[in-house]
């Protein structure tokens, strides 16, 4: 028989150093320099432009705080019919957002394929430019001259408009119209990248499955894939709808003075007039109302899970 040999001896594992353990403040100085950048460009600004709002005085004179609340009173008494202007161009820029921008982010997901990059990118591709330039070539593309205006005359569009009230004669320009156009294109990616993202995230093998149990293609998309993408619906309306509310910029260059919106009367308020408890007034009057809308809203639309 053949010797049995001896195995060598097993080393001594080395000895594991115990974790370090991690200090219980770490998260908190990681989230320091958000905080601390919270408090000054928005904290700050916020309590100032509230005590600016209850001041009274005069430029020349200076301002001093006397609680004065009835300026509030003043501002939206004096300026309602601009709040109430600005809320429906923002509803209807944000309808007219949804429509274009649910197709457009619908295809992006599941029928783009290859080009599904170069699609991105021509959507993004507006904010390659400033929003003041993209503004400015609404009013050659909106021309009294132009082929846009001289189509919708040809196909009697502008004849259904002005009964609506949303154009003048055969004018675009300095009309409602215009002003929703304007909105509508500078805000529609804010509608189209939330939308797509969520959408991307639907499993492809629900609509396999929605298939398989013999429903339509407007079943499988009215029980499938828009109630899954109801987030991305409800972020891209909230993208578009707040900043279009506080827009003063496509008014002023597309619109006229039948088409202010409260945006522009801020802008006077603080730039011309030089008002500025009234400006402030106004300017906490149109946050407070669209927190009061949005948080309405995303209580009625039943999901709070935003992308």
């Amino acid at each position: 028989m053949a010797a049995v040999t001896e195995a060598p001896p097993l080393a001594p594992a080395p000895e594991k150093k115990p974790p370090r353990k991690r200090s219980r403040w770490t998260p908190y100085w990681l989230l320091l320099p958000g905080i601390l950048w919270l408090i000054v460009f928005f904290a700050l600004p916020m309590i100032y432009q509230g005590s600016t709002s209850i001041q009274t005085g005069s430029l020349e004179d200076g301002y001093k705080v006397t609680w004065h609340f009835s300026t509030y009173w003043d501002a939206v008494s004096e300026y309602w019919p601009q709040f109430v202007r600005s809320g429906l161009y923002a509803a209807a820029a944000t309808i007219l957002c949804l429509l274009l921008g649910y197709p457009l982010a619908y295809l992006i997901a599941f029928r783009a394929g290859r080009w599904r990059n170069l699609i991105m990118i021509l959507v993004i591709a507006p904010f390659f430019t400033s929003f003041l330039i993209r503004t400015l070539a609404w009013k050659t593309i909106l021309a009294d001259s132009g082929p846009v205006v001289g189509a919708l005359n040809t196909l009697h569009v502008l004849d259904v408009t002005n009964w609506l009230g949303w154009t003048s004669g055969d004018r675009v320009l300095a009309t409602p119209l215009a002003v929703v156009c304007g909105l509508t294109y500078n805000f529609l990616p804010f509608m189209v990248l939330p939308l797509y993202t969520s959408l991307e995230r639907i499993d492809g093998r629900l609509h396999e499955a929605a298939g398989d149990l013999y429903a339509k293609p407007f079943t499988t998309f009215r029980k499938v894939t828009f109630p899954l993408s109801m987030p991305g619906v409800v972020s891209g309306t909230l993208l578009t709808f707040i900043p279009a509310a506080g827009d003063y910029v496509n008014a002023e260059l597309l619109g006229s003075t039948d088409t202010r919106m409260i945006g522009n009367v801020i802008q006077t308020q603080f730039l011309r007039i030089l008002d500025y408890p009234t400006a402030a007034a106004l300017s906490f009057v149109l946050m407070a109302a669209i927190l009061a809308m949005v948080t309405i809203y995303i209580r009625k639309s039943g999901t709070e899970d935003l992308v």
